[in-house]
Order: structure tokens, then sequence, then C-alpha cells
């Protein structure tokens, strides 16, 4: 396979890389397998509209455009490389329903098409009462004179679409397009439908697997679609790929990170930011259609082309900004939720540092070109390191630990999507059961056994709540929510309770703490009160504390057979 191909019927003005195969006769490309294409016009594994958008726009001189065409090339070659976006084939038939609330709309979509086409079902929306399934496997419920009746469907087009129908895939609306359209992507489906894996799902890390409350359950809440679908009883997530628009705005929103974008998950993002050292990134959804896009790019602009605008989080920004030592641009007409509050709570952290907004949000042409304008290297904030098997929490504390330093920077306030907090605990009341340290899957609370502590990391916490309700005692552990100290001591572990160990009245062996033993054992000794054996047992370990009162029984009976 050649792994890069530049083909245009125009040529090019400079030359580029030896590595770099280039052509302006498109029958050079036929039945060849390339890597990376600059244009959809060439087959090959991944188009990569952004070499031509610089190519087109940069203002670089002829020696960085030469060097940055490559590198555009390579960082391509990386996200594909890193992907995880399985593709899946499902098959479609040619069952069809339509839901035309008048005769215009019936016979508009009907006489576009032929009658061999589809297996054509029509009814009105009034009966319709719910949908379940997905493209190619359809389950439309309507009510037929008060009986419930199923329709089984490949494929539904309705006018003005309710999102009864828009939560599944397959349902296609022409007053959003044109019949034609529609009528166009009904019959390419039938011929191949094909959909990616566009999230992955760690279950460990999930704060809302299996726990005995409902903690989070953030990503099926900004879920657009089916594609995210979670169990009450079981406190599992449910995932469809199929009907996944792929927009990444579960993965901003992920406070552990257990769900990652398969297109450019983390790793994927942390290799392509080393190609944008000494360059300002501008980052482009695809959706933003880059060709058609005209701008000036000053030295050193460098585009990042990104499938989904929704998925970037503070750990994938900062991790950016440090490497490139500059100001990021992101160019998108839509922020998410997880996405904005992130944008934020970094802009607020370069603020306090340095004095200027980390991100520059242009949501139009006309504030691109300004942010273009405006973008700058910040000094001293270059940064990197291995962050390779790192977790989100992990990667965004060791990032902002640098920017800290030994500094005291006040705090930033988090926000409703994305958390971080702070644990207290009374210590009066704390008994080192550790039930909170079995509740925390992120590690931001950790016991100690070389000195009998309980420790908090809290630059880890997510502010979930699941350490505080899992808690035996009452008015013993809460967290300050939604809350970053810029100041060193915000990435130590503090020490939020302490006991010394207790030992055995019997053998000797510490068994527990001295809390616990005194809690027990004040709630139980006006019980044992009338039996000295019983009420010594309440300090005795595990292996003592049946000898004794085996021993006690033998006695008993013996003095009684006596």
């Amino acid at each position: 396979m050649q792994e890069f191909i530049y083909y245009n019927p125009k040529g090019l003005d400079f030359p580029i890389s030896e590595e770099i195969l280039v052509t302006s006769d498109i029958n050079d490309t036929k039945n060849k397998n390339f890597l990376i294409s600059n244009t959809k016009e060439v087959d090959s594994e991944l188009n990569a509209d952004e070499i031509d958008f610089y190519i087109k726009n940069s203002k670089d001189s002829v020696s960085a455009k030469i060097e940055n065409v490559l590198k555009l090339y390579e960082i391509a070659a990386t996200k594909y490389d890193f992907a995880q976006d399985i593709s899946y084939d499902e098959e479609v038939s040619k069952q069809l329903l339509l839901i035309a609330n008048t005769k215009e709309e019936y016979d508009s979509f009907t006489n576009a098409i032929n009658p061999d086409d589809f297996e054509l079902f029509s009814i009105n929306e009034d009966i319709i009462k719910q949908i379940l399934g997905h493209i190619g496997n359809l389950s439309v419920i309507v009510d037929d004179e008060g009986k419930d009746v199923t329709l089984n469907v490949s494929q539904i087009v309705w006018f003005d679409a309710k999102q009864i129908g828009l939560n599944q895939s397959g349902t296609f609306d022409p007053n959003l397009t044109s019949v034609e359209d529609v009528v166009k992507t009904l019959k390419e489906n039938i011929n191949s439908y094909s959909y990616k894996k566009f999230t992955t799902y760690d279950h460990t890390i999930c704060q809302y697997h299996e726990r005995r409350e409902e903690i989070c359950s953030k990503c099926e809440e900004v879920c657009p679609t089916v594609a995210i679908t979670k169990d009450d009883e079981t406190k599992t997530l449910g995932f469809s790929q199929i009907d996944c628009h792929g927009c990444g705005g579960c993965v901003s929103v992920c406070p552990s990170g257990a769900i990652d974008y398969a297109p450019s998950n983390k790793e994927s993002l942390f290799e392509m930011s080393k190609f944008y050292e000494e360059t300002h990134p501008l980052v482009i959804p695809e959706k933003m259609n880059m060709s058609s896009l005209e701008v000036s790019l000053k030295e050193n602009v460098l585009p990042f082309a990104v499938e989904g605008e929704k998925f970037l989080h503070e750990a994938s920004f900062l991790t950016l900004l440090q490497i490139s030592g500059s100001q990021v641009i992101f160019y998108s007409d839509f922020i998410s939720k997880g996405s904005g509050d992130a944008i934020r709570i970094v802009n607020d952290i370069y603020q306090a540092k340095y004095g200027k907004n980390a991100i520059l949000v242009a949501m139009n042409q006309d504030e691109l070109k300004v942010a273009l304008d405006e973008v700058s290297f910040i000094e001293g904030s270059e940064f990197n390191f291995n962050q390779d098997t790192l977790k989100k929490r992990e990667i965004f504390s060791h990032r902002l630990q640098k920017i800290v330093g030994d500094e005291d920077l006040g705090e930033v306030k988090t926000g409703e999507h994305v958390h971080y907090g702070l644990v207290k605990v009374n210590e009066d009341k704390c008994t080192l059961c550790l039930v909170c340290v079995g509740a925390c899957n992120v590690d931001a609370l950790q016991a100690d056994a070389s000195d009998n502590t309980l420790r908090l990391n809290p630059s880890l916490c997510t502010a979930c709540g699941y350490c505080e309700v899992s808690c035996p005692e009452a008015d013993c552990l809460t967290i300050e929510k939604d809350v970053i100290k810029l100041e060193p001591t915000w990435f130590k572990e503090s020490i939020l309770a302490k006991d010394d160990l207790f030992a055995c009245v019997e053998c000797g062996v510490e068994f527990a703490t001295t809390k616990a033993v005194t809690k027990i054992a004040n709630m139980m000794s006006p019980l044992f009160a009338h039996d000295p054996v019983k009420e010594r047992s309440l300090y005795c370990c595990a292996d003592c504390k049946p000898k004794i009162m085996m021993q006690n029984h033998f006695d008993q009976r013996n003095k009684g057979n006596a």
C-alpha cells in the first residue's frame, strides 16, 4: 500500500515531501491502495480535507508548508492507526413506512418513487404509540381501533418528524432536506448500510454501573438518541452503536473517562497533539466543512481535524494547549454541555495563571477571523509528559499541577456538567471502616496501612457523592462540590482520618481500629453487662472470640455436672 497521495488536477505551485505521491492525473490512482489522501476523489483509508484547506489558506513560508503538509499526512495516519471505530454493516429490506399527514405530502413522496422500489406502508402520525429498534429492524406500535398493532419495517419517512421517530436510526424527514435526497438515501441504505463504533466503555470506572444508588448517568441524559440507555434495576448501561450519531457529547460529560471516543481516543489525541509543538492549533469538526472555508491562516496556524464536536473535555484541551504552548482555536457552531464547561474551566485556570484565555471559541466565520488574528503563544505554558495508561482525571491533575506549581492562584468553580470536589471527614466520627475507599473507583480515596490513615487526593475526585451515601456513620463524610483549588495541596494526598489499631485482649494481635472496637463495645456492653465473658469478647479478634465463648460454655457445663 502506498501510504500518502496528493491529487489535484491543477497541480501544486510548491514542492512537497518525496514521501507523498503527487499526481494531477486521476488515472494514476486507479487500482491502487492508499492510506491517506487529500481528497474523496481518491480511494483511500482516510481522506484528510485539512490538507487542501491548509495549502489554500496558509501564509506560512514555502519551507514551512513543505514540512507542515507532510505533518498533516502523518497526523492523519496517526489518527487512523489509533482509531477504534470499527465499521459494521446492517441488512436493510425494502419495507418502508411513510408517515404523511396530508395528501400533498403523500403524493409528493409516492410520485418520486417507482412502485418496485419499496414495499410501502402508509399511516397518519396520530395513531403512533411507540417506535422501537433501529434501521433495518424497526417496530412501530400503532393504535388500531383500540388494539396495539406492530408494524415491522426497515426505514421510516416522516414529514415533520417528531422526536419519537428521530431517537432511533432509520427515520428520515424530507422537510429537513428534500424528497429527492431522502429517496436517494433510502435506496443507498438498501444496497448497503454501514455504521461505525463511536464509543468505547470501561465499566470498572463507570460511576453508574452496578451502584446501589444512582449517582451518575450524565451520558444517558445528554444522548440525543437511544444510543445510550440505562437499566435502573440492574444499574447498567446499554450501548447501541447503530443509533449513535457520533457527536461525542457523552464523552465530555463522563466524569471518570469510562466512555471514550473511538475515532480519536485519549491515546490518539495525545499522539496527534505531539505534532503541534510550536504551532497554533485550529480545531475544526468535520461538520464545519473545511473545503468551503476561506480564511487567512497566519504563520504557524495548523488545522486539527476531528470528527465530532462534543467529545473534547478538559484533559484533552489541556493536553493540546500544553504541548503546543499556544492558545487553541475551537471553530464550531455548537458547543456541547460537557465541552462548554471544560472550556470555561480551562479558560478560568489560564486567566488565573497567564492572564489569557486558553481556548478561543469561534462560532462563525467572522469570529474565526478574529480568533485567527488574536491567537498567540503563551510564554511558559509548554509542558509534556508520558500520559499513556493514565485515566482522564489523572492526566488533567498532572497537567494542572504543572500550571499551579508552588503558587496559590485561588480557586475555580466547576459546573453543571463537569464536576470536581473536596471530600471532608469528621475525624471524631470516622471509624476507618474504609467503606468510602471501596466506593471510590477513581482512586481519589485511599487507605494507607503503614500508618492507619484514610487519605484523599482531591485532584482525582469527581464529586460523585457515592462515598457520602455509602458512609455508615451519620454526619461523618461530606463533599464540597464544584471547586478546584489552584494550590499545591490540591495535588497531594491529605490525611482525612487516622487511628491506632486495637490489640486483642487475649492474643495481642491487632485486628481493628480502636474507634471501631470502642464504638461496637459502647453499643453492646449494656446488653452484655450480666456476662463478663461476652463483654470481654467485644475486645477480642475473630479467632479468639469463639474460643473464649466456647471455653465459657464448657466451663459452665462442667460446673453444672460437678
